[in-house]
């Protein structure tokens, strides 16, 4: 018998126990914060307490229900076991339709049209073809990737940034810093969906909005942390940047306090951009925690190292 943990300090994972018993009978399931989870040889987490692995003796696997790790790594130490992520088709369908949604939020200018039906004024914001609203990919790994290689189908002119060159037709693809200031004097709206390491953690900031054209818009949905938000607000109020979408959030649920709720031109989303549909994050736990019973290979291991 296998005892798995659910680790999270900021949401109920109880949710999980019935998806993977009813693919291995044989698991004993505990839940945060039972103190069972400490003798768990799998922890299965989104966001775990801070140095919960540190007093887990007999962790042998840490696995996480979503696609990111970054959580699963901040204020831990792993110990150098096994992290594995979830690995979902859906999630870059998911991904694909909400960056649609918030480039054509900017592009069709529905932001202006909303602006204008609160004041009851009914004016009609000009627009231009897809071919003159350039879109800026920052990152373009499984999710980034297929999103800039579709955009171009639509007319978008697409720009594309990442750490190392690579290829996608119908994009301009920048690499590394020497390329990042021309990358960012091509976008109009700049959508961040880079992995959360030491490098791209608070990329989204003051130096970064000032090499965008005037008036462009950010849409963040890869990770809180990018995002410097003070830096943000001060770009919307002075008119440099004309609004953000964002998704995701350093610390969740967004504070009712929080300035971004009421900071001009920004639409706050829960984290729904995208997510793995549960029962098949519950089939890639239980074929991992099988793989690890056999001393087999684990499937979509991450090198913690980089943080994907």
């Amino acid at each position: 018998m296998t005892r798995v943990a659910l680790l999270s300090r900021s949401a109920n994972l109880a949710y999980f126990q019935p998806l993977l018993n009813g693919r291995d009978a044989g698991l004993d399931i505990a839940v945060w914060p039972d103190p069972a989870c400490l003798q768990a040889e799998v922890a299965v987490c989104w966001n775990p307490p801070a140095g919960v692995y540190a007093d887990m003796p007999n962790l042998r696997m840490i696995h996480s229900i979503a696609a990111g790790v970054d959580n699963l790594l901040a204020e831990q130490d792993t110990r150098g076991l096994p992290v594995c992520r979830v690995v979902d088709p859906q999630l870059a369908q998911g991904m694909l339709q909400y960056v649609l949604w918030s480039v054509l939020y900017f592009h069709r200018k529905f932001d202006l049209a909303l602006g204008n039906q609160r004041q009851a004024h009914w004016h009609r914001p000009p627009q231009v073809p897809a071919r003159e609203c350039r879109v800026g990919i920052m990152g373009l790994g499984e999710l980034g990737g297929s999103i800039a290689a579709w955009l171009p189908s639509l007319g978008y002119e697409v720009h594309g940034w990442s750490r190392s060159p690579r290829a996608i037709d119908g994009v301009t693809v920048h690499a590394g810093d020497a390329g990042f200031e021309a990358f960012l004097s091509q976008s109009d709206i700049l959508v961040c969906l880079l992995p959360l390491t030491a490098a791209t953690r608070g990329i989204l900031n003051a130096r970064t909005f000032a090499a965008l054209p005037a008036g462009a818009a950010v849409v963040n949905c890869g990770r809180g942390e990018h995002l410097v938000a003070d830096d943000l607000i001060l770009a919307l109020r002075s008119g440099r940047l004309r609004g953000a979408v964002l998704d995701v959030f350093a610390r969740e649920p967004l504070a009712p306090d929080d300035p971004l709720w009421r900071a001009p031109g920004v639409v706050v989303t829960p984290h729904m951009a995208t997510m793995p549909a549960p029962a098949t994050v519950a089939e890639q736990v239980v074929a991992n925690i099988h793989r690890l019973r056999q001393g087999a290979p684990l499937a979509n291991t991450v090198d913690t190292t980089r943080g994907y």
